[in-house]
């Protein structure tokens, strides 16, 4: 919500003397008090209160930020032109003192107010976000912030921040700061050289010609994001600058030479009312905003204020009849001046309201908006009033500036303390070792194979609800955003190898890309990633929140991934998945997978249906960080979790041939529970409302395995030497067996050094050579199990390099000459082994040294084994 300014049109009371013939613009030295605009702010106000109460009927309140932006935007223009008009310049120490001492403390009372009474009532892990949300604010930059947070799909989920309506006075504060400094240089460049009686036209005439094009400008820029991102739309300064630009074209243009007849300033003004009200009545959410549909309520505020500028020889117009008579009456003047307190305590009074006691309905809403006057009465009597009428505090500019200074950095301070405490509640931050887990389960009830009567993992979940919510798969960039219509080719692990496992769909797809890369590398396959953010895989047309209009990007990003694979190799398995939630319309969603799923089949690929798994429907993470002893407060019920989906039934019944559908659910919301839990055997489930952490999903890899092998889609692994075949186990696990017996995959061991000497001793003469040498880049976090495959088949002859159990790399053959082949393979084994710490190692890669990377430390090695088996026939 923008400055409450003097509802006036000039700079003081005093009548100046009389304007010379033909001087446009306003008089210089004419000062009327608007009691109809601050009127009209209180039309703002109850709209944006009613639109946040959600009272029924009401819910195009939101215009009412657009009426205040119009209002600011020719107040202060009005006020600066007309400094600029009677001393020749603007003293922009002078505005910005003035802008400090009103705006900033009360804003920063409501700030320090929502940071205590943050650490109150919200979760630790909310109370970071808070903090960031309190920065934010203070430093005026509230509304790319949350730009960020809507507009990325991933990031979905978090509750909603209880300062998000501080949006609209950083984008104020941000235009402001450039469009004074503009207003100033191009009138003084204006009355260069010119007596003050020529001023009037001058300025104006300039100020109004760059005011045109950025108004003009600004509105089509508001136009092409409204089609491609609402939340930039919405919430973006650039996006909202026309709306300032109207009201100022209002305050700069001539409009007081003209008298007009009475009946058309009547017309005219109750038009404006209309054009708001009826814009708070008929719109909503579905409202494509701001687009077109601003123009109503943007132009029908000007209309109000138009139709009560005094014209020639005039000094109020209000008339009998006028809307601006109404709007000057005691109440909605009163409710003005406490609309910009009203304005900061209402938001966070419903947020951290429903945060306590749970979603409240329309009624409760509406009383606690009217409870939220009292501290709003108390700010405006205590703090805004006291410093506004102070001499002390504005007979000179600094002062003022002093005042916002100390109300910016007074938030900052607590928003720090509260940041900190929180993170340190919260536990680690860093990622998840996902070498240290322990052993998910393949069979049963539970997530992780334990022996029978021994009691789950106690302590904090892992991840921590920190870790658990930047817990994303490792896929880079391959889940595409809403605005993108084609992946990338996104192939990972042996990119070069003929066998390929597809993952298609939507983020809930894209949750279980770790567990089908480990697959995949097991047999020397890729992984081929197609996952569009919110696009759902069957045939349906849908609305994007972060694009704010039908999700045509899906439509096309579908079309186009069919057809590709459709031309493209045929993979050695497609696995889809998919967020059951798109439509309830079961007939709807029948046909729709129908289409889609026939269309995969006609690759001649064997396809799984991996079924959805549970929607929390809260920020999982949040609530955990808040009952880290008795996360059971967070799990959730299950009939919300799980919807009724109806293509399993198609697919026992035969109706999708060549479509198998597995499912890990009995293990993520065990049937016979009335509820799911948010943690299971200690393991946080979640990263937000609705996704698997990564951890789980890594987890659930031994299982996805046994579920899609039973099925025939997936062939069982050929474990190369050294291989890891699944997270979580030892780091020899799956390895080739001790002594000269071949194990279960045939392989013989023939070497092995696990390195358990004394301490510091070096290793084995007998079997290693080992020297000093210099820098060289490779530096790695956590232990990593490296494998060399010389594969000796005639015909297929190839050697394949492995990390953790994943082909990095190959090399065949029939690629190069025979005896540069010979000289390679045709030898006994020998082992590299070469490790860098220390000096400026850490600073390629942005780090500086620390403890564990001081020079001197020994290289740690887990074991050494080498391996044979003869080629299966």
């Amino acid at each position: 919500m923008p400055e409450r300014p003097p509802a006036r049109t000039g700079t003081t009371r005093r009548q100046g003397p009389a304007r010379p013939a033909g001087e446009s613009g306003p008089h210089p030295h004419r000062s009327v008090f608007r009691p109809d605009i601050e009127g009209l702010r209180a039309v703002a106000v109850l709209a944006v209160l009613a639109f946040h109460a959600g009272i029924p009927g009401l819910a195009g309140g939101f215009v009412g930020v657009d009426v205040f932006f119009v209002i600011s935007g020719y107040l202060i223009t009005g006020l600066l032109a007309r400094e600029a008009v009677s001393t020749g310049r603007v003293r922009l120490g002078d505005f910005f003192s003035r802008r400090a001492r009103r705006l900033l403390p009360s804003a920063a009372v409501v700030l320090a107010a929502v940071a205590v009474a943050g650490a109150w009532l919200t979760a630790p892990l909310r109370r970071t976000d808070l903090a960031n949300d309190v920065l934010a604010a203070a430093l005026s930059v509230a509304n790319w912030r949350f730009v960020s947070q809507q507009t990325d799909y991933l990031a979905a989920g978090h509750d909603q921040s209880p300062l998000l309506h501080f949006w609209s006075l950083a984008v104020e504060e941000q235009f402001y700061l450039l469009w004074a400094p503009l207003l100033a240089l191009c009138a003084f460049a204006a009355v260069r050289g010119l007596r003050a009686a020529r001023r009037g036209r001058a300025v104006r005439g300039a100020v109004a010609l760059l005011a045109v094009p950025l108004v003009l400008g600004t509105f089509a820029l508001s136009l092409y994001w409204t089609g491609e991102s609402a939340a930039l739309a919405y919430l973006s300064t650039p996006a909202r600058v026309w709306q300032f630009g109207v009201g100022a074209l209002l305050a700069l243009l001539p409009w007081h030479l003209l008298r007009g007849p009475r009946p058309l300033r009547l017309l005219c003004g109750w038009a404006g009312v209309a054009a708001v009200v009826g814009s708070v009545l008929v719109y909503d959410a579905t409202t494509p905003y701001p687009g077109t549909a601003a123009l109503v309520p943007t132009l029908g505020t000007a209309a109000v204020i138009l139709a009560a500028i005094p014209g020639r020889g005039e000094r109020n117009v209000q008339g009998a009849y006028g809307v601006g008579r109404l709007l000057a009456g005691r109440a909605p003047r009163a409710i003005g001046r406490l609309s910009y307190n009203l304005y900061l305590w209402h938001w966070p009074v419903l947020v951290l309201a429903e945060v306590r006691l749970g979603p409240l309905d329309w009624p409760a809403k509406t009383a606690l908006t009217l409870a939220a006057v009292l501290p709003a009465l108390a700010t405006l009597r205590w703090v805004e009033q006291p410093l506004r009428r102070s001499r002390t505090v504005s007979e000179l500019p600094r002062r003022g500036l002093a005042v916002g200074v100390s109300a910016v950095v007074l938030p900052v301070v607590l928003a720090l303390v509260m940041g900190t405490t929180a993170l340190q509640h919260l536990g680690p931050a860093q990622p998840v070792d996902l070498k240290g887990l322990p052993q998910g389960a393949v069979t049963g009830p539970g997530l992780l194979a334990r022996t029978p009567g021994t009691r789950p993992p106690q302590g904090p979940p892992e991840p921590s609800p920190l870790q658990a919510r930047k817990d994303f798969p490792p896929d880079g960039a391959c889940q595409v955003a809403p605005a993108e219509t084609r992946s990338p080719t996104c192939l990972f692990g042996a990119a070069d190898s003929p066998g390929r496992i597809v993952l298609l769909g939507d983020s809930h797809a894209g949750q279980w890309f770790s567990p089908l890369l480990a697959l995949a590398s097991q047999r020397g396959w890729a992984l081929q990633e197609l996952v569009k953010q919110g696009c759902p895989l069957p045939r349906l047309t849908v609305h994007n929140p972060q694009l704010g209009r039908t999700y045509h990007e899906c439509d096309t990003w579908r079309a186009d991934t069919l057809d590709r694979l459709k031309r493209g190799p045929r993979p050695r398995l497609i696995v889809v998945s998919s967020l059951n939630r798109y439509t309830a319309d079961h007939k709807l969603l029948k046909e729709a997978w129908k289409h889609t799923l026939t269309a995969l089949r006609g690759t001649g690929a064997p396809i799984v249906r991996l079924e959805d798994t549970p929607v929390p429907g809260k920020d999982i993470p949040a609530c955990v960080s808040g009952h880290l002893d008795d996360p059971q407060a967070c799990d959730f019920p299950r009939s919300d979790a799980l919807r009724p989906d109806p293509l399993p039934q198609l697919i026992a019944a035969g109706a999708v041939p060549g479509v198998h559908g597995v499912g890990v659910n009995e293990v993520l919301c065990p049937p016979a529970a009335p509820t799911c839990p948010a943690v299971r055997d200690g393991i946080l489930l979640y990263r937000d409302d609705a996704h698997l952490t990564n951890v789980a999903a890594v987890l659930l890899t031994g299982r996805l395995e046994r579920l899609l092998t039973s099925t025939g889609a997936l062939p069982p692994p050929a474990t190369p030497a050294g291989a890891r075949p699944g997270a979580g186990t030892k780091p020899d696990a799956g390895m080739p067996g001790t002594g000269t017996e071949p194990d279960a995959a045939g392989w013989t061991e023939v070497f092995r050094d696990g390195f358990e000497g004394p301490a510091r001793s070096r290793p084995r003469s007998a079997h290693w050579q080992y020297d000093l040498g210099t820098c060289c880049p490779g530096c790695r976090t956590a232990f990593h199990t490296y494998a060399v495959e010389v594969d000796l088949a005639p015909g297929a002859e190839e050697i394949r390099w492995y990390v953790d159990g994943r082909v990095h790399h190959r090399v065949r053959a029939a690629g190069m000459d025979r005896t540069t082949w010979d000289r390679a393979v045709n030898h006994g084994v020998f082992l590299i082994l070469n490790v860098a710490i220390g000096g400026k190692l850490p600073e390629v890669y942005g780090a500086v040294p620390g403890p564990a990377t001081q020079p001197g430390h020994a290289m740690r090695v887990d074991f050494v084994r080498v391996a044979t088996r003869e080629a299966s026939l």
